[in-house]
């Protein structure tokens, strides 16, 4: 099943844990690293790209959005930062129900 079958039928949201840098930030290749290997873990497929443009602040609230592109069909996707502990910031990501365009 490609991602966007399965995205289309799910709706996902996960908590994931990564290291902030010395900023005060999850950066933009750590942040797309980790969507791309929860979505293959929940979904068994690697999307084609994930894109955030903006590091992630380090802080309860914080929101970037992103895009993912699998099979020529982007989505769009929110991160959330849910808690900050220390140099570990756990934030959760939700994909759109309808693709972009």
């Amino acid at each position: 099943m490609s991602i966007r079958c399965s995205l289309a039928i799910v709706s996902v949201t996960l908590i994931l844990g990564v290291t902030a840098c010395g900023s005060g930030s999850v950066s933009t290749g750590d942040l797309e690293k980790e969507v791309a290997a929860q979505l293959e873990a929940t979904v068994g497929q690697v999307p084609d790209s994930v894109d955030c443009p903006d590091e992630l602040p380090a802080e309860v609230g914080a929101e970037v959005r992103c895009t993912l592109t699998s099979d020529d069909v982007t989505f769009g996707l929110t991160v959330t930062v849910s808690s900050v502990e220390g140099d570990s910031v756990l934030f959760e990501f939700a994909v759109d129900d309808e693709p972009q365009g």
